[in-house]
């Protein structure tokens, strides 16, 4: 388990108690933490009281999906079925009447944590359901009902919820802090030839190296202490643990692996879109035009393909010059997209080129942590609302 992270699970609380109710949408990439913390969300209220639908794994027909839905509830389910001639239209309609009227004990709301919702696109390529994303947002801002949402595409969910409801707040998965990686570490931080700012470094190191993602500061948290137990170089070489996960046959390279073909699949141009990426693989904080150049293809088509990137958070660009959103995933590219295996002395030289400017200094100060995510309010004409 991931350490609690209280201050947000403090905010999405909040949030969902708010009176009246919001609805807190859970932003993140992968491995961000916004499954685990559903989880531990879901122990502090209760199991009986809340219902996780993971809609990634059992959104394939609209039909099933409501069988998979109403099946395990832990609240009462009516008669879901469907009158008259059975349809996909249909049954979609029955399980956003069943999410938007359910009940829980005493008759209090009922509580929802519907996980990756934006995979209910899956229902668009089926009749009468070419708009399920608008309808269902509109169907949960209607209803009494209680519900966080998650999504690992920011970019879509933000264009969905725009000038929607303003039930809907959008929390973006803060990275980790030094302390939370600290807590992470545990006993790897601390061992008998180091002392307390020995593991304040050493949790600096990994929460630069890992970018502040939970899944990669628990990959080079289990690797650093499999070192120790194998008398490796020491608790404290970050470096190497992170060159060994990003190995042929490393935890990182299966991570990354899954998250670039995910995200990938999920956009339009797979082959342009990989070519793109090898190219800012190469060198990052590229033009439009200079991309389009290395890629021979028109600024047209080109700026086409990195739409589609950014649609699905490969890609970010800063004042027109674009870079990947994951750094890690760059290296991951850089070692995996080739034609060969990296050697050993490419895995060192690309993990010193990656960790060397990220590297805290010892006299360095900690950075300070956010006391509170970033979030932001949708609806209304206006847009998007930034809070602090």
């Amino acid at each position: 388990m991931l350490t609690p992270r209280t201050t947000l699970a403090r905010r999405v609380t909040s949030v969902l108690d708010a009176s009246p109710s919001r609805i807190p949408v859970l932003l993140g990439g992968c491995g961000s933490g916004r499954t685990t913390l559903l989880r531990q969300l879901r122990e502090r209220i209760g199991r009986t009281a809340v219902h996780h639908i993971d809609v990634e794994r059992t959104a394939t027909t609209p039909e099933r999906f409501l069988q998979a839905v109403t099946a395990v509830s832990p609240f009462p389910v009516a008669d879901t079925s469907v009158p008259g001639p059975a349809s996909a239209r249909a049954a979609f309609d029955a399980t956003l009447a069943f999410l938007a009227r359910a009940r829980g004990a005493g008759s209090e709301p009922a509580i929802f944590f519907l996980d990756e919702f934006l995979e209910l696109r899956t229902f668009e390529s089926f009749p009468g359901l070419r708009r399920v994303l608008h309808d269902f947002v509109d169907g949960l801002a209607n209803s009494g009902n209680r519900f966080v949402l998650t999504s690992r595409y920011a970019a879509r969910t933000m264009r969905l919820l725009r000038d929607r409801s303003a039930r809907f707040e959008v929390i973006f998965m803060p990275p980790l802090t030094t302390e939370d990686t600290l807590d992470i570490l545990g006993p790897t931080a601390v061992s008998g030839d180091h002392d307390s700012h020995d593991a304040d470094h050493l949790a600096r190191t990994v929460q630069a190296l890992a970018d502040g993602r939970p899944s990669y500061v628990r990959a080079l948290t289990d690797e650093l202490a499999t070192m120790r137990e194998h008398g490796g170089p020491g608790s404290s070489d970050a470096i190497s643990a992170l060159a060994a996960l990003l190995a042929t046959d490393g935890r990182l390279t299966r991570q990354c692996g899954f998250c670039y073909e995910l995200r990938l699949h999920r956009a339009r141009g797979y082959g342009a879109l990989k070519a793109i990426l090898e190219i800012l693989a190469e060198e990052e904080g590229l033009t439009l035009t200079e991309i389009s150049h290395h890629l021979q293809r028109t600024p047209g088509s080109t700026k086409d393909y990195l739409s589609w990137l950014e649609d699905v958070d490969l890609v970010t660009s800063r004042q027109k010059r674009y870079s990947f959103t994951d750094p890690l995933l760059r290296v991951w590219v850089r070692l995996h997209c080739r034609t060969c295996a990296p050697t050993e002395d490419d895995l060192a030289r690309e993990v010193h080129r990656y960790a060397l400017p990220r590297l805290p200094q010892s006299n360095e100060p900690p950075p300070t942590p956010q006391s509170e995510p970033a979030f932001a309010m949708v609806g209304g004409p206006s847009g998007i609302i930034e809070i602090d």
